[in-house]
C-alpha cells in the first residue's frame, strides 16, 4: 500500500485560500439558521384502552385506535396513547393537533400481508395525513410493519406495497423516539407542496439490507422528508434502501449524529427538479453502508442542487464514500457501472441541450471525512454531465482508503486541501478527465 499526500498541483484555474475561507464560513452560517417548530400538542390522553383494544397480539384493534383518534380530535387535540401490548391495525389516519404516543412495550402491528387491505393491488399507507399541522408519532413503543410477505413483489410489476408513515404537505410535525421496522416499503415518507418544519429525533429503524443472503428487504427506505426546514438528529437506521433521501423543492436541511449502517447512504435524488440547497451532514457514523454521500439524478429529472456541506463524518468498510453523479438512468451499461468507469468512458458521455430539467451540482464542501472502502471500492465519484459540469467542490481533511482511484469528470473549481487517499501501490489516488482540479497540502 502507498499513502498519497499531495503536493501542491494546479491543473485548470486556482482559487485563493481566501475564497475558500469565506466559502466555508458561507456554508456554516447558512446551516445554522436550521430550527423547525415543533409540533404543538395539546395536554388531553386519550388511552386506546379506553376504546376497546386489546393488545394481545391477534385482536385487531383497527376500529377502536380510530375512535380514540376521532375522540382527540373533536376535542381540539392531544395525545393517542397506546400501553403496553401488542396492537395488529390495518390503515388509519391521523390530524391536527394528533400525538399517536407508544409507551415502552407497546407495538403497533400491521395486519398481516394476507389481510391487509387492498392487497397488492391498493394498499394503503399505514399511519397517513394530508394537509395537516401540529402531528406527531413519539413515545419508546415500536411500530412493526411485518414487511417480509411483501419484499418479494418490488420485483413484480405493478404490484404495491404500503408505506408504513406516509404525511403530505404537512406543517409542523415531529417523529420522536419510537422504533420502526421492516415496513413493507418506505418507514417514513414525508413530503409535499408546503411540507415543513418536520423533526425526526431518535428513532431507531430496521429492515434486512436488499443484500441479505437470506431474506433480503426492498426499497425499505428509512427516512424520505422533501420540503423545508428538516432535522433529522441522533437516529439510528440499516434498511434495505436510503438511509435518508429527499427530491425537488427541499432546502434548509440538518441531519445530525445519526448511525447508518446498512443501507444506500445518504442520498438525494434521483428527481431533484425545482431546487435542493442548503443540506448539512454532519457528526455521524457509516458502516457497511453501500454509500456514504450519494446524489443521483439525470436530464429528465434535474434541477439545481446546491449549497451542500458534509463534515466530521466517519465511514467503514463502504462502497462509496462520496458518490455525485447525474447519469443515473444511463441507457448503456458502460455508464452505470460506477465502480470501473474510466475517465474516457465518462467524459465520452454524449452531450444533450440545457433544458428546464437538465441537474445542476454546485458548491459543495466535505470537510473532516475520514472513510475505509470495500475491497474492490472506489474512493469516491463525482461525474457532472458535459453541458453542465459540477462545480465548486471543497474537499478539505478527507482521508479514504480504497483499492480504485477517486474520479473527477465534467467538473470544474474542484479544490482538495489537505487531502489524503491510500490505494495499492501501482493504482493512481485520483484519475480526472474534463475537469479542473487544485490540490494542495
Amino acid at each position: 500500500m502507498k499513502i498519497i499526500s499531495f503536493p501542491e498541483r494546479i491543473v485548470g484555474s486556482t482559487v485563493t485560500s481566501l475564497a475558500v475561507a469565506m466559502w466555508l464560513l458561507a456554508c456554516t452560517s447558512l446551516n445554522a439558521a436550521i430550527n423547525p417548530a415543533e409540533a404543538k400538542i395539546p395536554d388531553k390522553i386519550f388511552s386506546i384502552a379506553n376504546y376497546g383494544a386489546v393488545g394481545d397480539g391477534t385482536t385487531t384493534a383497527t376500529a377502536a385506535i380510530e375512535a380514540a383518534i376521532n375522540a382527540c380530535k373533536a376535542a381540539g387535540g392531544g395525545s393517542v396513547e397506546m400501553p403496553r401490548g401488542v396492537y395488529l391495525a390495518g390503515p388509519f389516519h391521523l390530524f391536527s393537533n394528533v400525538n399517536l404516543h407508544l409507551d415502552e412495550g407497546a407495538v403497533l402491528r400491521m395486519l398481516p400481508f394476507d389481510k391487509y387491505p387492498g392487497g397488492t393491488d391498493d394498499p394503503e399507507s399505514f399511519i397517513s395525513g394530508a394537509d395537516l399541522h401540529d402531528v406527531a408519532i413519539s413515545g419508546k413503543g415500536t411500530i412493526d410493519g411485518q414487511g417480509a410477505p411483501w419484499w418479494p413483489f418490488a420485483k413484480t410489476k405493478g404490484a404495491r406495497r404500503p408505506r408504513m408513515i406516509a404525511l403530505s404537505s404537512c406543517k409542523r410535525i415531529l417523529i420522536e423516539g419510537v422504533t420502526l421496522m421492516n415496513s413493507p416499503m418506505f418507514h417514513i415518507a414525508i413530503g409535499g407542496a408546503d411540507t415543513s418544519d418536520v423533526i425526526v429525533r431518535g428513532v431507531t429503524i430496521r429492515a434486512p439490507a436488499s443484500t441479505d443472503p437470506v431474506l433480503p428487504s426492498h426499497n425499505t427506505d428509512a427516512c424520505d422528508v422533501s420540503g423545508r426546514n428538516i432535522l433529522v438528529e441522533n437516529c439510528d437506521v440499516s434498511v434495505g434502501d436510503d438511509n435518508f433521501t429527499c427530491g425537488g423543492n427541499t432546502h434548509d436541511v440538518l441531519i445530525t449524529h445519526c448511525t447508518y449502517g446498512y443501507g444506500h447512504g445518504v442520498s438525494i435524488g434521483s428527481y431533484t427538479r425545482g431546487e435542493v440547497s442548503n443540506i448539512t451532514v454532519t457528526h455521524c457514523t457509516f458502516t457497511n453502508t453501500e454509500c456514504g454521500i450519494r446524489i443521483k439524478t439525470d436530464r429528465d429529472r434535474g434541477g439545481h442542487v446546491h449549497d451542500m456541506h458534509y463534515s466530521d463524518l466517519q465511514m467503514t468498510n463502504v462502497n462509496f464514500p462520496i458518490l455525485i453523479y447525474a447519469a443515473y438512468m444511463a441507457p448503456e451499461r458502460k455508464y452505470r457501472d460506477l465502480t470501473n468507469i474510466s475517465a474516457a468512458t465518462a467524459t465520452a458521455y454524449p452531450p444533450a441541450p440545457v433544458g428546464k430539467l437538465t441537474p445542476f451540482y454546485s458548491d459543495f464542501v466535505f470537510k473532516d471525512i475520514t472513510a475505509t472502502v470495500v475491497p474492490g471500492g472506489r474512493a469516491g465519484l463525482i461525474w457532472g454531465l458535459p453541458e453542465a459540469k459540477a462545480t465548486n467542490i471543497v474537499l478539505e481533511n478527507v482521508h479514504i482508503t480504497a483499492d480504485k482511484p477517486f474520479g473527477i469528470f465534467n467538473a470544474e473549481g474542484v479544490r482538495l486541501i489537505n487531502c489524503q487517499i491510500t490505494t495499492p501501490a501501482g493504482v493512481k489516488p485520483i484519475v480526472t478527465g474534463n475537469a479542473e482540479v487544485s490540490v494542495s497540502p
